[in-house]
């Protein structure tokens, strides 16, 4: 697989790497686990976040992302995805356009970012994470005004931060989905409440 400069930011280098590796109009995401092996959690969750910042993209790609979580939180090294999920594809040019947007929004982020071993790089916490993701797929599946974007955020900085094997980043992204799960369960327990009381006033 090419290896690019170090100077560019890691999303829009991981997404040319991805590009580069499939010539094709689109990509599948049972090719993206195969090519990129050990590294394919970080590349998949990546590549299934960024769409969940787009309003009504989130739970398109918040099943894959569950069944991701879940195989990462239970220890698996590589993603096995189901048939129906592997042949689910991304066109090219849409990937492209994902990692220039979200490059923009993640640059300050995406400076800081560089190889840090620690204790979130290792298998214990790689497991912490898969259960985190499994959450904020959970927070994007479900309906809610406001719920993706927080938790999405930091999941993709958490992302980030597995791929490049860097520690400091990958805390900090565990600190920013914690925290954006707890606002985004927050206003899926008041919606629900609020459509009890609205049930009980009515009936």
């Amino acid at each position: 697989m090419p290896h690019h400069a170090d100077d560019s930011a890691p999303i829009s280098r991981i997404v040319a790497e991805v590009v580069a590796a499939f010539p094709g109009e689109r990509i599948t995401l049972g090719q993206m686990a195969e090519a990129f092996g050990e590294r394919a959690f970080g590349m998949l969750l990546l590549l299934l976040l960024l769409p969940s910042m787009i309003p009504g993209m989130a739970s398109v790609f918040g099943t894959p992302l569950l069944i991701l979580g879940i195989q990462m939180g239970m220890g698996h090294r590589v993603p096995k995805l189901p048939a129906i999920l592997a042949r689910q594809s991304l066109k090219r040019e849409d990937v492209l356009r994902l990692a220039s947007a979200s490059s923009k929004g993640l640059s300050r982020i995406e400076k800081y970012v560089k190889p840090r071993p620690g204790f979130w790089t290792s298998a214990a916490a790689e497991r912490i994470i898969g259960w985190l993701t499994a959450y904020v797929a959970l927070m994007l599946i479900l309906p809610g005004p406001g719920t993706n974007g927080p938790p999405a955020f930091g999941n993709i900085v958490m992302s980030l931060g597995v791929i490049e094997q860097d520690n400091r980043t990958i805390f900090w992204g565990v600190l920013l989905t914690i925290g954006g799960c707890i606002i985004a369960t927050g206003v899926l327990v008041a919606v629900v409440w609020l459509g009890a009381e609205v049930l009980g006033w009515m009936f």
